[in-house]
């Protein structure tokens, strides 16, 4: 698998975040399989780069192919019970977009129909954003790898080139440590870092085991009254939290510092 690093270069996208294109890793014995891969990846990369950057020009964008916005949305897969929504374009070598936090495939409107005339391109909505569900589970990094994973696996099918832009970028490689035989290379826009103390302790296995150990009062009384308090009071943290102008304000304080 090769990776293309896009914050390395000076160009800039349409929200004024760097876009380039870094060196491939290569492996000892697949070394020719790996420069090929590597040349795939920088290609995807640039193109991804060339549509950023067409759309960072006011007349350009103008004149650029949107996607259009459907309401209902385009294409949708069941996950774990779960609906999730993506849109699929084009033909060729597949790609994979994954959104930022607080974004959707549409984040992707501009850059789906270039890539598409190249290449069979995908966007996936992660679970809690966009047309997908906004399921009350747990979030983590972990539920996105895996829904990728599977959306590799049981979707596109096919070893891809996987694009991610912040937190879907820490999203993709994390997939790709799951999935590397369904990942040709990875390309990273302003990518998310790890969300855990790397050098943190690991716990002692008898403090882990009496952490996960419920009792009969907890399962019967306990859990059902905080899941119960959780759906009245998250449903109403999340509605509050997805107001256009409130996810405008935390968006722009991101790429302002960027």
């Amino acid at each position: 698998m090769s990776v293309a690093s896009a914050p390395a270069a000076a160009l800039r996208s349409s929200s004024g975040r760097r876009c380039g294109v870094g060196t491939g890793l290569n492996g000892g014995n697949k070394f020719l399989m790996m420069q090929r891969r590597d040349l795939v990846t920088k290609g995807v990369a640039l193109s991804v780069c060339s549509s950023l950057l067409t759309s960072s020009n006011g007349a350009a964008a103008q004149a650029l192919e949107r996607l259009p916005f459907k309401a209902d949305g385009y294409s949708f897969w069941t996950w774990r019970g779960r609906k999730i929504h993506y849109v699929e374009q084009g033909s060729g070598q597949p790609i994979v977009l994954i959104h930022g936090f607080g974004a959707s495939a549409f984040h992707w409107r501009y850059n789906i129909p270039e890539l598409a005339k190249k290449y069979k391109v995908y966007a996936v909505d992660l679970l809690g954003f966009g047309w997908s569900e906004k399921a009350l589970v747990q979030y983590d990094a972990t539920i996105w790898m895996e829904q990728v994973s599977d959306f590799l696996r049981e979707v596109v099918q096919s070893p891809s080139v996987v694009v991610g832009n912040s937190l879907g970028g820490f999203t993709t490689l994390f997939a790709a440590t799951e999935v590397p035989e369904l990942v040709r290379g990875v390309v990273l826009l302003n990518s998310a870092g790890q969300f855990a103390d790397p050098n943190a302790p690991p716990k002692a296995e008898e403090a882990a085991a009496a952490e996960e150990e419920v009792s009969a009062l907890t399962r019967l009384i306990v859990k059902p009254l905080k899941e119960a308090f959780q759906r009245v009071v998250l449903g109403f943290l999340f509605w509050q939290a997805k107001q256009p102008a409130r996810v405008e304000k935390v968006l722009k304080s991101v790429c302002n510092n960027h």
